[in-house]
């Protein structure tokens, strides 16, 4: 690899490293309203640095935009095996739409399509081929007498749920812990798809660890700056 390609891929690795700085602030508050001298401290870095590697507001906007479309295709790309089993995929399909909605915010995506709207349609045609991609393995399981006949568009709109429910104000009220949400939506979901005779092929012990773990990560992103 030339120098060249190695500075490069540095830089790169350090864009990527401060944008997931300033991720936990923008899903929760967006971005219309910050400077770029906060964006240099939410960072912790010197403007001077921060200019060095985004040289406008857009750029960062267009980078955060970047990672996003990025993890969806990526998620696209590792899940949906057909030698899986239908419990496995359920497992993986509801672990990603937790992190997803954990991230891509109503406030985000509004502030987005407003500010930067060629780059909210690219973000929302990596969400539509995700979701046609869910829609394919729901008809598949319905097709195979695995899961309940249900409407697959009302089944993914539910995920939306997860925004108002992973709230600092709403667990507080309901006297509720990030994990207890998680893990009864879950069910909730499962209950909802499988047929009766079909609940035992769901191993629910396999996302224990999975769900702890989700439950750490977005405690993290909620309770920062409170």
């Amino acid at each position: 690899m030339s120098n060249e390609n190695k500075g490069a891929d540095k830089q790169n690795e350090i864009r990527a490293k401060l944008i997931q700085k300033l991720i936990p602030y923008v899903r929760k508050s967006g971005f219309q309203s910050l400077r770029m001298e906060e964006i240099a401290k939410m960072m912790d870095v010197s403007r001077a640095t921060l200019y060095k590697y985004f040289p406008s507001k857009e750029e960062i906007i267009g980078c955060i935009v970047n990672f996003y479309v990025d993890h969806i295709k990526e998620l696209i790309g590792d899940s949906l095996d057909a030698d899986q089993k239908f419990g496995n995929r359920f497992q993986e399909l509801f672990e990603q739409s937790v992190l997803v909605y954990e991230y891509i915010t109503d406030v985000f995506l509004e502030e987005l399509e407003s500010s930067y709207p060629e780059s909210y349609d690219r973000l929302r045609e990596a969400l539509k081929l995700r979701e046609h991609q869910i829609l394919t393995f729901l008809d598949e399981g319905m097709g195979e007498g695995v899961f309940n006949e249900i409407n697959g568009k009302l089944f993914i709109l539910q995920d939306e749920l997860l925004q108002n429910m992973l709230d600092v104000k709403y667990l507080m009220v309901n006297n509720l812990t990030i994990n207890q949400v998680l893990f009864d939506f879950y069910k909730l979901k499962k209950l909802q798809l499988f047929k009766p005779e079909k609940l035992q092929s769901v191993d629910d012990s396999r996302m224990m660890s999975k769900m702890e773990y989700m439950a750490q990560k977005i405690t993290k992103n909620l309770y920062k700056n409170h």
